[in-house]
């Protein structure tokens, strides 16, 4: 019975470590948004977090004709140096932007506020240059 208990114990973790493994790693989709990053903000207090706004059109009315703006919220991982540096050129030089990004099962607080994690930045009128 002891042995019983000690190999389900045992099978139970690695079955938790393999779903947590795949939860981190495994993409719910691929694709990309165009428009204007207005924000980039590292905030946090323990775990320091990249978080952006992409602005993706004018403005809407919304229900009961408030106005809102068609912002995108997104994260980008602390480890993408590159992207990081093609937003703060982008913010700066306010000009349109195309941002690839993948798209998580879930979210964890130490990696980023939102699902939708970007892995490149291209300047709108620049692909394939």
């Amino acid at each position: 019975m002891k042995r019983i208990l000690i190999i389900s114990g045992i099978v139970a973790f690695l079955v938790a470590v393999l779903a947590f493994t795949l939860a981190y790693n495994l993409n719910y989709s691929k694709g990309y948004r165009s428009g204007t990053i207005v924000k980039l903000s590292h905030k946090g207090t323990i775990f320091k977090t990249y978080e952006g706004q992409l602005l993706s059109g004018g403005l809407a009315t919304g229900e009961g004709g408030d106005i809102s703006s068609n912002l995108w919220n997104f994260s980008v991982e602390k480890d993408e140096k590159q992207v990081l540096e093609d937003i703060e050129k982008a913010v700066d030089g306010r000009y349109p932007v195309k941002l690839r990004y993948n798209e998580k099962y879930y979210t964890f607080f130490w990696r980023g506020d939102t699902k939708y994690f970007i892995y490149e930045v291209v300047k709108v009128g620049q692909e394939g240059k």
